[in-house]
């Protein structure tokens, strides 16, 4: 039961923390077309996991409840894939093909090149 409430209360954090990011975005490019907020939120998303992950251990045995806080809640609130998709359609509807393939590698490409960058340096 604490497993659940930890997820909820970090799935709340880093919801926040993926909507502050796109006011900020917002505020800095408001006419930009790019969607640097999402990719801002998933690439931080994926750092901060790795960390966790790779340096600070969060996958060994009894730092469940930390795991469950952090890993699940407040890295799968903060990350949006969802929002990922949904953008890269809306430029490829909108003829951006470019626009949908640099946002594509850059999210895929950076975020495993951010798990082999904490890899290397544990």
């Amino acid at each position: 039961m604490i497993a659940w409430l930890a997820v909820f209360i970090g799935g709340g954090m880093g919801s926040l923390a993926r909507y502050a990011i796109g006011l900020g975005v917002k505020r800095l490019l408001p006419t930009v077309i790019f969607p640097w907020a999402t990719l801002s939120a998933n690439l931080l998303a994926t750092a901060f996991l790795a960390w966790l992950i790779l340096r600070a251990g969060l996958h060994t045995t009894g730092k469940d409840h930390w795991h469950a806080l952090l890993a699940i809640g407040f890295c799968g609130g903060f990350s949006t894939m969802s929002a990922f998709n949904a953008e890269n359609h809306q430029l490829l509807n909108n003829g951006l093909y470019l626009y949908a393939a640099l946002n594509i590698l850059l999210t895929l490409v950076g975020g495993v090149l951010l798990f082999l960058l904490f890899a290397r340096s544990t």
